[in-house]
């Protein structure tokens, strides 16, 4: 199943309806925190803005291109040229961000510092670490990502254009931890490095 998302040009006043990321893809791992994201492009930058509520947060990461996935995190994963050739981009709950290259057969390769500081997120919840609290918390954290950012890629004007991507929210180690995203993968343990399983952005 690939699911298809039209995303608005324009900025962030341009936003879209939010769109959930709630699917289950492993049952082990029942959790599931009620998270949206919205998304919108201009001819410099992409900007997704995800929303959540869960039972647990978590930051110990705060260092770019830190262990992110392990405290509680978003995840934008995007195949420009709709091939198994894409980068990861995940932030946590303040803002700690990674970007990584991928390509099959080679290790990961992570932006170097010159293109993680072109890249802006604000977190509501600020950017001092913090050890897992329970109870019941909404944040929302917003990303500006500039184009060449994706610095594999030359992408100009993304108008008209179809890229493969998909969304993500987990927490390794929460209490609860939790692998949920906006399209299904279909794989036997929890791996959200499966470009098969991307959906599809239609840039309008």
């Amino acid at each position: 199943m690939m699911k298809q998302l039209q995303v608005p040009f324009g900025g962030t006043k341009n936003f879209a309806e939010p769109v959930q990321i709630n699917v289950i893809n492993w049952n082990e791992y029942p959790y599931r925190p009620d998270v949206s994201f919205c998304i919108a492009y201009d001819i410099e930058n992409l900007f997704i803005r995800f929303n959540v509520r869960e039972k647990y947060i978590r930051a110990l990461a705060t260092e770019n291109n830190d262990q992110v996935w392990l405290d509680s995190c978003v995840e934008f994963f995007l195949s420009p040229e709709r091939n198994d050739d894409y980068y990861n981009f995940e932030c946590n709950c303040i803002g700690t961000k990674l970007l990584g290259f991928r390509k099959p057969g080679q290790a990961v390769e992570h932006a170097g510092p010159e293109v993680m500081d072109q890249i802006r997120v604000q977190s509501s919840l600020g950017s001092l670490l913090f050890e897992e609290k329970t109870g019941d918390f909404s944040w929302q954290l917003e990303a500006k990502i500039p184009w060449n950012a994706f610095w594999k890629h030359r992408i100009e004007n993304p108008k008209g254009q179809v890229m493969r991507a998909n969304f993500y929210k987990c927490g390794d180690e929460l209490t609860e931890p939790h692998f949920i995203s906006w399209n299904p993968v279909l794989t036997g343990q929890p791996s959200f490095h499966q470009p098969d399983f991307f959906g599809e952005l239609l840039f309008l």
